[in-house]
């Protein structure tokens, strides 16, 4: 038990040695506060920045919006109409109203059932082994 504790620690250290280089920087020198600020100025004018929270990708121009084929009104009207009618989304809910359901559900005793005799002809898939399961 002990070897193995030591070979444990040994190992340890060796990357610990080994990661010192690999984190260590370039050994380029490092740059003025005033170059850095002139880089950034130039990265701006010529729209090379990424805005904040748009990940790392080259930033492209955005495109132009497209013109509504409605006014102002008309949208207005149409909203209106909307929220007389019930149809509105609520905010923050995102998706509207599933449909209710057509055609008679089946019955609590019906489903209890059918999956006793899944689970008796070994048809379910046992809890911790379906397809979503962590690896082992």
């Amino acid at each position: 038990m002990q070897m193995k504790n030591a070979l444990t620690i040994v190992a340890a250290v060796a990357a610990a040695m080994f990661a010192q280089a690999t984190f260590a920087q370039a050994a380029s020198a490092p740059v003025a506060r005033a170059e850095v600020k002139a880089e950034t100025k130039a990265a701006a004018k010529n729209k090379e920045l990424i805005p904040a929270g748009e990940g790392v990708a080259k930033a492209t121009p955005a495109a132009k919006p497209v013109k509504s084929t409605k006014t102002r009104a008309e949208r207005k009207a149409d909203t209106q109409a909307a929220a007389k009618n019930k149809e509105l989304v609520p905010a923050g809910e995102g998706m509207p109203k599933a449909a209710p359901a057509t055609g008679p559900a089946a019955a609590r005793a019906d489903v209890k059932t059918e999956t006793k005799a899944a689970v008796k002809a070994k048809e379910t898939i046992p809890a911790g082994e379906g397809p979503t399961a962590p690896k082992k």
